[in-house]
């Protein structure tokens, strides 16, 4: 398996992956990487989430709450590659942390549970990965604990994740019993010990008389279902009536390249078991920084391609930013040419020139300094000093603007007040450095009250961008969050007739537009749509723009204050004057004629809400449900976990969640757990 070579800087591209570790909270993603990073020679100590001793958690906050709260990125070595490898959150609050990530990597490993397979957030973080098209393989973890079932978490992935799982092991012993997998590609048992610890350990063994039938038997069904998905395979079947496995091997890579499928594995972290094969699997199913299309960006209207080579021009993306009070560091992705140290840059976003003044390689929270990153690297680099996430840094006489990750709308927002008036000018400070480093997180000020006010994804994201604020000594006050409300018409309003005429001296202004405005779809229906079936040029193209402008402008505030959603604008008339009309007529029309619009067809107050999924023990099932339905929450129903427990789903206004983990873990003694996936938006009842 793993070989005893270093990679230097000038590691070839073709043994590069970078990969993101993707997971529902509590399903492994960190001990995965603890394992990882223990077998593969980078630490000497098996670092445990429980003891706060993890490597990629390695914030304070993190250590203390017990999850992954902050991407981190760090590199091993492992069988002649380097894997750069960014450990993601997996609660939902963070999730632009996990969009950031994904931006800039080149494959994933998807961690299940054995026993609750696909989770709320496991789906999220799947279909983030589907929008940027990273190639995944599945890693079903903890196959130690009562109730695993590999069969089952591969069913799950198969229902509610939709790709083809294609399972290439096979668990020896069940639960407290497992010992290690049976390689099904080439039918050979791996084995692992009590107390394993290193690459070592792994006991390599022909399949055992018990298990031999069933492996051969999953072997054959893995082998019919790549050669139904893959045209060379399936010569190969036809003419030999199996696979070989370097053949079966070819094949999963091209499909896991193209998504059709995804590849299997499982294992117990904790116990050290399965990690070999997966770090095996890494290298031999995901991609390559030369395996993926080359990169695409734009520059003054024109679209670019830059391949990953480090003879090309320079092209890097920044994902992340740390903002300390000893410098600025930012994270980013080359991909393409070469940095060195020294070297000046263009940041495309402001149009200035950076110089970068040290290059380093990250190991979660701590640094080595290289002087050359090439093509594929993932660094951080300190110098540029206006960097924000989803800057591109590129060679100034060849630049170019990469497209960045799209930051999350906030949904919840908190005062936030300094105690001392002293400190009122270094709390302003600090909220832009949050902001900095976490595009997610938006500072204002409250119109009314003039209060600074911090908006964020969640009652969590806030509470630990809050409590940043307090490990920086500096003591605020903060109020109760309040959500972000959205509005909409309930009826459709046909055929409204706006005029638009201003005259006061010189050119005037004229626009005659006629609109019918209707609801996108069931009230919390989300976004926006604007056509035009005007005929005959009775609306110049340039004006029809211009409405469609004006509209949108429209949007920001409605008729009850809040941003508007769920509408379509259906221009159907118009007149201009052969002086008077222009864009900015014609866009004043349409501001008008929207919001007369909204005003006419009876606005409707939105809330978020968000699917929970609740894990409480069998014998509060009745309580905890009592308490959701209370929360105005709309029950879906409840399934067994495990022996003991009962998965409960509901969804459930936002607003009605705030301080909902203390009342679960009371009714539940301390032993029920929730997550949460934003669900849209519903009407509010009135009054609200």
């Amino acid at each position: 398996m793993r070989t005893d070579l270093t990679l230097s800087t000038a590691t070839s591209t073709v043994a590069v992956r970078n990969l993101g570790i993707l997971a529902h909270v509590d399903a492994g993603k960190t001990t995965v990487t603890e394992r990882i990073l223990f077998l593969t020679g980078e630490t000497h100590r098996r670092g445990e989430v429980h003891d706060g001793t993890t490597v990629t958690d390695f914030d304070p906050q993190e250590r203390d709450r017990g999850i992954t709260i902050f991407a981190a990125a760090v590199s091993c070595d492992w069988d002649g590659h380097r894997l750069n490898l960014i450990d993601t959150p997996g609660h939902v609050d963070f999730a632009d942390e996990v969009e950031r990530s994904l931006r800039v990597l080149d494959g994933a490993v998807a961690v299940f549970d054995a026993v609750a397979g696909v989770e709320p957030q496991s789906e999220s973080v799947w279909r983030q990965a589907d929008r940027h098209g990273v190639p995944r393989i599945a890693f079903v973890n903890k196959m130690d604990r009562p109730g695993a079932d590999l069969d089952e978490a591969v069913a799950s992935i198969r229902d509610r994740l939709h790709p083809v799982p294609l399972a290439v092991q096979l668990p020896i012993g069940r639960e407290g019993d497992f010992t290690g997998v049976v390689d099904l590609l080439r039918l050979r048992a791996l084995t692992w010990p009590d107390g394993a610890g290193s690459a070592e350990d792994v006991q390599v063994s022909d399949v055992s008389f018990e298990l031999a039938a069933e492996a051969e038997r999953r072997r054959q069904a893995l082998a019919e279902t790549v050669a139904e998905l893959h045209p060379a395979a399936l010569e190969e079947y036809c003419a030999t009536g199996t696979l070989g496995a370097d053949s079966l091997a070819a094949a999963l890579r091209q499909l896991t390249a193209d998504g059709q499928a995804v590849v299997v594995l499982c294992g117990s972290a904790y116990r050290n078991r399965g990690i070999e094969p997966l770090l095996d699997a890494v290298t031999a199913y995901l991609p390559s920084p030369l395996d993926v299309p080359p990169v695409r960006g734009d520059w003054q209207g024109a679209v670019q391609e830059r391949p990953a080579d480090a003879e090309q021009p320079l092209a890097a993306l920044v994902f992340k930013v740390n903002a300390g009070a000893t410098g600025r560091l930012s994270s980013l992705r080359i991909y393409s040419g070469t940095l060195r140290k020294g070297d000046t840059v263009l940041d495309a976003r402001t149009g200035r020139t950076e110089r970068i003044g040290r290059i380093l390689r990250v190991q979660a929270d701590r640094h080595t300094e290289t002087d050359t990153a090439v093509a594929g690297d993932i660094v951080a680099v300190v110098g540029p000093k206006a960097a924000r996430a989803g800057t591109t840094l590129c060679a100034p006489s060849a630049p170019l603007v990469l497209e960045p990750a799209v930051a999350a709308d906030p949904v919840v927002t908190v005062a936030v007040e300094a105690r001392r008036s002293v400190d009122t000018d270094r709390l302003a400070v600090a909220l832009l450095r949050l902001a900095e480093e976490d595009p997610s997180l938006v500072v204002g000020t409250d119109p009314e009250s003039g209060q600074r006010v911090l908006s964020g994804l969640g009652e969590l994201h806030l509470e630990v961008a809050v409590e940043k604020l307090r490990r920086l000594g500096l003591e605020v006050t903060v109020g109760r969050p309040q959500v972000a409300y959205r509005e909409t018409l309930s009826r459709a309003v046909a055929g409204l007739v706006l005029r638009h005429v201003k005259q006061d001296g010189g050119a005037g202004q004229f626009a005659h537009v006629v609109v019918d405005v209707e609801p996108l779809g069931e009230p919390g229906t989300d976004g926006f749509e604007f056509r035009s079936t005007v005929t005959g040029g009775r609306v110049p193209q340039e004006y029809v723009q211009a409405v469609e402008a004006g509209c949108r402008d429209a949007l920001a505030d409605g008729p009850l204050g809040h941003p508007v959603t769920g509408v379509r604008v259906t221009l159907t008339d118009g007149a201009t004057h052969v002086k008077d009309s222009s864009d900015l007529a014609f866009r004043t029309a349409g501001r008008l004629a929207l919001r007369e619009a909204l005003r006419r067809g009876s606005p409707v107050l939105l809330e978020p809400v968000v699917d929970v999924t609740a894990t409480v023990p069998q014998d509060t099932v009745g309580g905890v449900l009592g308490d959701l339905s209370a929360r105005r929450g709309r029950v879906h129903g409840s399934a067994p976990r495990g022996a003991t427990d009962a998965a409960l789903t509901a969804t459930v206004p936002l607003a009605e969640l705030f301080g909902y983990a203390s009342a679960l873990r009371s009714r539940t003694q301390g032993r029920g757990t929730f997550t949460t996936h934003p669900a849209g938006y519903a009407p509010a009842p009135r009054g609200q």
